[in-house]
């Protein structure tokens, strides 16, 4: 399965338009956590600024995102990690509200409680958690819910290499396999679990081979390519579309940041992320693009001119917009 023209140039820009969005969060998120505190001596302050509470972004990982999301529909369910903007954006949250929940604003999805690990609009079926491998059991329910209803609707359950060790994975897996419910699990492996690199963690170099104690397909794809995904993910949806049950994959990606914004990545060897750089892969989908006639240098110029300012705008409404009041704190909460 190719992608159209359409879905290549979907794909680009929406890899550009979340690689902007996180590379402005890692400055803005680091506002008054800093200086001068850091200069005197002082811990790092992860209450500070206009986003307080951990940070965690996925720049460098945009093809996981994109490449599945080009085949879904908006009655699709997406179940993301803690690490969830790429998805976020590729389902489409609407970045404004998205935005405004980071920075804890009542305009926010969760009226500003939630924060960025627990974003949740129902509307485009996106959720996410920032409990490890959560999201698969909550992606099969959804696909559950979707086969009750007579529709072929899919779930998609995002999660990182380390998730795949945890308890809630391996019962996932089997209890769709088991029911061929109409999942599609995707595993991002960006080689650390946190600060623990792969092979100090899993048994298996591929944790795509795991599907087979399941009765399912496993498939890897082992490069950075968003088209790769895009093919991978087409025939997974496709099949699940089609009653025939759930896929497992696993694409080895890039992580160019922390774990969280403020890891001193000690355990990195040094340069790494900027070598990984070298191999882009908004740069390798721009390239192809051109080569094919779809894109040149203007065009791209002002399709990045829109995205800054789209994005530019959401943190604007994210800072502008008023806090919740102090009484909401005891609303919309369980007892």
């Amino acid at each position: 399965m190719e992608p159209t023209t359409d879905q290549l140039l979907w794909m680009y820009e929406k890899m550009v338009e979340i690689r902007h969005y996180e590379e402005t969060m890692a400055k803005v998120y680091l506002e008054g956590k800093l200086p001068p505190k850091i200069q005197k001596g002082l811990a790092f302050d992860i209450g500070a600024g206009p986003v307080p509470g951990e940070m965690h972004l996925a720049a460098g990982q945009e093809p996981v995102a994109v490449g599945v999301c080009a085949h879904l529909r908006t009655e699709d369910t997406v179940v993301g990690a803690h690490r969830p903007h790429h998805f976020a954006i590729a389902k489409g949250v609407p970045l404004n509200e998205m935005t405004a929940e980071m920075f804890g604003k009542v305009t926010g999805l969760g009226r500003g409680k939630g924060g960025h690990m627990h974003l949740f609009h129902p509307e485009t079926k996106f959720s996410c958690s920032g409990i490890v491998g959560a999201g698969a059991p909550q992606a099969c329910g959804a696909a559950l819910a979707a086969r009750k209803l007579g529709k072929d609707w899919v779930a998609i359950a995002f999660f990182g290499e380390g998730a795949a060790n945890q308890g809630a994975f391996h019962e996932a897996l089997n209890l769709a396999a088991l029911w061929k419910l109409p999942v599609l699990f995707v595993c991002e492996d960006n080689k650390y679990g946190i600060s623990v690199e792969k092979s100090a963690s899993t048994s298996v170099d591929s944790n795509a081979v795991r599907a087979a104690g399941y009765g399912i397909p496993g498939v890897l794809v082992d490069t950075n390519d968003a088209v790769a995904v895009f093919r991978a993910a087409g025939v997974a949806v496709a099949r699940a579309r089609r009653g025939e049950g759930p896929t497992l994959i696993e694409v080895k990606t890039d992580r160019y940041l922390g774990h969280f914004q403020g890891d001193p990545e000690t355990y990195r060897p040094k340069n790494e992320a900027q070598t990984l750089r070298r191999n882009d892969p908004i740069d390798r989908l721009g390239k192809q693009l051109r080569e094919q006639g779809l894109l040149d240098d203007e065009a791209d110029a002002a399709l990045r001119r829109q995205i800054v300012e789209r994005v530019d705008a959401a943190y604007a409404f994210g800072r502008e917009s008023p806090y919740p009041a102090p009484e909401e704190a005891l609303q919309h909460v369980f007892a």
